[in-house]
């Protein structure tokens, strides 16, 4: 404690203190007790998180709130709703969370008529398969009728007669063996790149291979076409070389076309 010497009002003088900072009156500055609990807080926000969290999982595993109570299927032109729900085979009030898209989609591009499928979740209680039915391109004699095969030369059905305007596809081989072949695709698209006025003379097709395809016209006029390159300047030579009245006609290379037969 420091001793200072003062001088009192009527010239006295004596020892005065001064406090120091021990002398400072209690609760002056805040002690630890007055701070903020931010240990306590933590604990709070992380029981918060656990109980959200919590509730979460619930929710998408345990509860009857997010399952499955309706499909919707689209795109299925040809194939019935009840044939796709089957084979997706979504047991109703499966929570969606659990649902394997990808494997229900499998399991429905295995109905022939489908070419490929997509599978979503739409919460909070449906399904959605959007399906993409295969389209016929060609006629192929089964039998008593006509296999109709898409452009992967995968069976879509069987018919007694050839629809109208499907071309006929004259194979020598199996029906299984036309599946993925790529002798198929190119048929499809060298008929799909002819001009109308060509196109509506073709009878029938035939592919021994990709670059072999070949084309059987009205009036026994048969045209080598070739491969699916090109196809403008093959149809502008066909148009030039049809005016000699030939029977055959070799395009498979438009630069050096040639014709024979009468």
């Amino acid at each position: 404690m420091a001793m200072i010497l003062e001088r009192d009002a009527d010239g006295g003088s004596g020892p005065k203190t001064q406090p120091g900072p021990a002398s400072r009156p209690r609760g002056a500055e805040p002690g630890p007790s007055a701070r903020p609990p931010g240990r306590w807080k933590a604990v709070f926000f992380a029981l918060a998180a656990l109980a959200i969290l919590s509730g979460a999982v619930w929710a998408l595993l345990g509860s009857s709130l997010l399952v499955a109570r309706s499909v919707t299927v689209t795109g299925n032109h040809s194939v019935p709703r009840a044939e796709v729900i089957r084979a997706a085979g979504i047991a109703p009030g499966t929570p969606l969370i659990r649902i394997n898209t990808a494997a229900v989609a499998r399991r429905v591009e295995r109905i022939a008529q489908i070419q490929s499928a997509q599978v979503s979740r739409d919460w909070p209680d449906s399904v959605v398969i959007a399906v993409r039915v295969r389209t016929p391109a060609l006629a192929v004699a089964s039998g008593d009728g006509f296999a109709l095969i898409d452009r992967f030369g995968v069976v879509v059905s069987h018919v007694a007669k050839r629809p109208p305007g499907m071309t006929l596809l004259v194979s020598a081989g199996n029906l299984a063996a036309l599946r993925g072949s790529p002798a198929i695709q190119a048929v499809v698209t060298v008929l799909r790149q002819l001009p109308p006025q060509l196109s509506r003379l073709v009878r029938a097709v035939a592919a021994p291979s990709a670059n072999a395809v070949t084309l059987d016209l009205r009036h026994k006029i048969t045209v080598l076409w070739g491969g699916t390159d090109r196809p403008a300047a093959k149809a502008a030579e066909l148009a030039i070389l049809m005016r000699t009245k030939a029977s055959f006609y070799n395009l498979s290379d438009p630069d050096t076309a040639v014709s024979g037969g009468e």
